[in-house]
């Protein structure tokens, strides 16, 4: 007779405070976002403005990326010793001032230098708003709640695109920068009271006690131990291959049908980021997928509708197959994203802002050399044999580490 197995105790329902801190960090991640995303659609108009070529007016995306990768590594260690919610705070605070010098700039040196300013402080908002949650959230509701912080940094990669977009040709450039300026400061001033409240607040037992302070190793010994880790080198090695096939492969997607069924830029790129609305599907029904089909199955499935979708996606002799293969192609992407971010703050609960920074590292690395591959493979092969080699990748990764979860479970 076999005994049967004993249910996981389920931990008590969060309290009114942490939730409405979640929702405060998930406005920081959305304007973490927007930000990263909003100068896209304006580089005619700065071309323009500044009488300068688009290679150069591009500097204001180039420098924000690099910029933003970078500091990921600085962020992680300032978190983990002077806390992580105070850090969000005052960086949001410091991107509305980057906010503020973008508005006023006179010349796009200026304007360069400010979007730098804005990239070291909304560097810090997205791992450490992880890393908070990974320590404050019970594990069991844990990947729920990053649905919400998801849910945040999505809207903000649609929401920068559209605002960007809209208030230039409405309005001119500097108001886009207006609009980042008002939305950094109202989210750092709530960010500030709530953060002065948890000062003020008795102490809560922590979910996953981190290492005294006297005791904690430095930043490089501590990157070591967890990149030594077993579990840790499968999560970020990862984290390399999603950014590189996933967010990389992604950046063509609107150029292959702009060049293969002849579509306009604008109506390519209303395609492509519909693929931002599926991820906003996904977070919204997330807690229910999470609940019924468990990270091993999330990861398997959501890999392969993302290869499947980019099959399609890369093959398909009409626009309309691409729509709803966008829009699936995001909502398996972020079934596969969610637990990975889920995974990333459980590597080493006691220095989880350290962790978080190296995923995200990893993540953006990533990004960075599929964009350089991706770019360097389409002459010898095409756009389409590109995007659906992404594709076959990305579901490949899904069945990998569907196996390592089931792997590390057993």
């Amino acid at each position: 007779m076999t005994t049967p197995p004993v249910s996981a105790p389920v931990s008590a329902p969060l309290s009114a405070a942490t939730r409405r801190s979640i929702v405060l960090l998930s406005l920081a991640t959305f304007a973490s976002m927007a930000a990263q995303r909003i100068c896209d659609a304006m580089l005619p108009e700065l071309s323009r403005v500044f009488a300068v070529s688009l290679g150069q007016a591009a500097l204001v995306v180039s420098v924000f990326a690099v910029t933003y990768g970078v500091a990921q590594l600085f962020y992680g260690p300032l978190g983990d010793r002077f806390g992580k919610f105070r850090i969000v705070t005052f960086a949001t605070l410091g991107c509305c001032v980057g906010s503020v010098a973008a508005t006023l700039a006179t010349s796009l040196d200026m304007l360069v230098w400010a979007r730098l300013l804005m990239a070291l402080g909304a560097a810090a908002l997205i791992p450490l708003t992880m890393a908070w949650v990974g320590d404050t959230v019970p594990s069991d509701q844990l990947q729920e709640m990053l649905t919400r912080t998801g849910l945040g940094s999505t809207l903000g990669i649609v929401g920068g695109q559209l605002a960007g977009g809209l208030l230039t040709d409405a309005l001119g450039w500097r108001w886009a920068f207006a609009f980042l300026t008002l939305l950094f400061g109202v989210v750092g001033v709530l960010l500030w009271g709530d953060w002065r409240r948890q000062q003020a607040a008795p102490a809560e037992p922590a979910v996953a006690a981190a290492a005294p302070q006297d005791a904690r190793p430095g930043f490089v010994k501590q990157a070591l131990l967890i990149v030594t880790g077993p579990w840790s080198r499968v999560v970020l090695l990862m984290a390399l291959v999603e950014g590189a096939v996933g967010f990389g492969v992604l950046a063509i997607w609107a150029s292959h049908l702009h060049r293969s069924l002849g579509l306009s830029l604008s109506l390519a790129g209303a395609i492509v980021a519909l693929f931002g609305l599926g991820g906003v599907m996904y977070m919204a029904v997330g807690r229910h997928m999470i609940r019924r089909f468990g990270q091993q199955k999330l990861v398997l499935l959501g890999g392969l509708l993302v290869g499947l979708c980019a099959v399609v996606l890369a093959f398909t002799p009409h626009w309309l197959p691409a729509v709803p293969a966008s829009l699936l192609a995001g909502f398996g992407f972020f079934m596969f994203h969610n637990t990975m971010q889920a995974n990333a703050t459980q590597m080493a609960p006691g220095a989880r802002g350290t962790a978080v920074s190296l995923f995200a590292s990893s993540l953006f690395l990533g990004q960075s050399v599929g964009v350089v591959v991706a770019a360097s493979l389409i002459a010898q092969i095409g756009t389409g044999a590109v995007v659906a080699l992404g594709g076959a990748i990305m579901a490949a990764e899904g069945v990998f580490f569907a196996w390592a979860l089931r792997r590390r479970d057993a």
